[in-house]
């Protein structure tokens, strides 16, 4: 199957300078071999992405920085942990459920901007519910400024990028 076509928002236009947020992506589980993680200590990104962007243009950026093919059910969580029954979660548009209380709202309409971030803040998202890729982003920095840079973009790769499925071999 072709690699997907990373989604990049054009500039911003002219007007009010909108954040810039550099997050490292770090992938804390899923189905990942012993063998890959004695060669992989440490598996992390460093994404840049405005602030006027959505969740769903930070998933594609996640989804393409760790190489993956296969389009999966995701979400955000910003709790105390991974899968805190407090805390609040941004899903896909088909999979929010009104009797959720602890939903936050689309990643297709919540900006990173409306997350009300702040620096050293961690998060969470979960990719693939059945294979349960878990991550944990931290929020390193958030400028204001112009750019005529493309958003979102990688802009560090620690560790190689896991396979998506493990192999029966590993």
């Amino acid at each position: 199957m072709a690699k997907k076509k990373p989604r990049q928002s054009p500039a911003k236009p002219a007007g009010k300078p909108s954040c810039i947020y550099t997050f490292e992506v770090f992938i804390i589980g899923g189905p990942i071999s012993e063998k890959f993680l004695k060669r992989n200590p440490q598996i992390s990104r460093t994404i840049e992405i405005r602030g006027d962007q959505t969740l769903e243009d930070l998933h594609h950026a996640i989804f393409n920085a760790f190489d993956r093919f296969d389009e999966h059910m995701y979400e955000f969580q910003f709790g105390k942990g991974p899968n805190d029954p407090k805390g609040k979660r941004y899903v896909l548009p088909h999979a929010r459920d009104i009797r959720e209380p602890n939903v936050g709202g689309s990643v297709a309409e919540t900006t990173i901007d409306a997350l009300g971030l702040k620096i050293d803040q961690p998060f969470g998202y979960w990719f693939d519910f059945g294979d349960d890729w878990w991550h944990q982003i931290d929020v390193v920095r958030i400028d204001e400024k112009e750019s005529k840079i493309k958003y979102p973009r990688v802009t560090k790769r620690v560790g190689k990028s896991p396979p998506q499925y493990m192999d029966e071999d590993e």
